[in-house]
């Protein structure tokens, strides 16, 4: 644990904007993949069907006489994935009803949940930008040339599980911070506008940017694995580095920084 000075590391719209964002994830989550079992499977171009072989992923079930077995298959191969997917409660299910919202079969309601959280998601991005252009934080999130640099030590520190608490972001923060809110947020954002008829009835062009309706879902689905991803490494990296000093930076502000503040 840092015994340094506490300084105020995250102001308030940055605290407000993280847990908006985290309780919105959850929910577009949970009711994507509800989204997602009524039609399950991935494809690239802009249409799918019986008459195209374009899925690069698709997970149902197959009767069998021991019963339902659940099926992934993935870019042609194919997994037995029974107790997993494919199989919920003894129906078809891609998703089980444990990581859906609602667990019940209902495309409505995921939908309607799904895109209330969608625009909180949306507002609360645009306002934490602006707020964060006029308060500074937006600049502390950009990598620097001497954070390219500093690149490989951050990342040998972070694979020794030496962490530096300081006033500042290390590379591997900015870079990942910046993946999320400048890359990953914007091209979720942007696919799902492309999968809206209402959206692409007046920006045709937009699926046009992905390839296809059916390519920019598959990328809103691989970017939804990748915020995942991120999900998985952030809490190590909380639990690792001192959670009660990185829980009291994004519930008060104030963090405890290893010496002298550099900031």
């Amino acid at each position: 644990m840092p015994h340094g000075p506490l300084i105020y590391r995250h102001r308030l719209p940055t605290r407000i904007a993280h847990w908006v964002w985290a309780v919105s994830l959850f929910f577009l989550l949970l009711t994507g993949l509800q989204i997602f079992n009524a039609f399950p499977s991935l494809h690239i171009g802009r249409e799918s069907g019986f008459d195209y072989d374009n899925a690069i992923l698709a997970i149902g079930a197959v009767e069998t006489p021991a019963g339902l077995r659940g099926v992934t298959r993935i870019l042609g191969a194919e997994f037995d994935t029974t107790g997993v997917l494919g199989v919920s409660r003894g129906e078809v299910r891609a998703f089980p009803a444990a990581l859906t919202i609602p667990s019940k079969t209902s495309l409505a309601t995921g939908r309607i949940i799904h895109f209330f959280f969608a625009w909180l998601l949306v507002g609360t991005l645009i306002l934490w930008l602006a707020a964060s252009a006029l308060n500074g934080h937006l600049r502390q999130l950009v990598p620097t040339l001497a954070d390219l640099r500093a690149l490989p030590r951050d990342i040998a520190d972070h694979a020794r599980l030496r962490f530096h608490h300081a006033a500042n972001y290390g590379a591997l923060q900015k870079l990942a911070y910046a993946f999320v809110l400048f890359l990953a947020l914007p091209v979720m954002i942007l696919t799902g506008l492309s999968m809206s008829p209402g959206v692409t009835a007046a920006l045709p062009w937009l699926p046009e940017l992905f390839g296809g309706r059916q390519t920019a879902r598959t990328i809103h689905f691989l970017t939804m694995l990748a915020l995942l991803g991120f999900f998985a490494v952030h809490m190590a990296m909380i639990i690792l580095a001192g959670p009660v000093n990185e829980m009291r930076s994004i519930l008060t502000g104030w963090y405890r920084t290893d010496g002298v503040s550099d900031a």
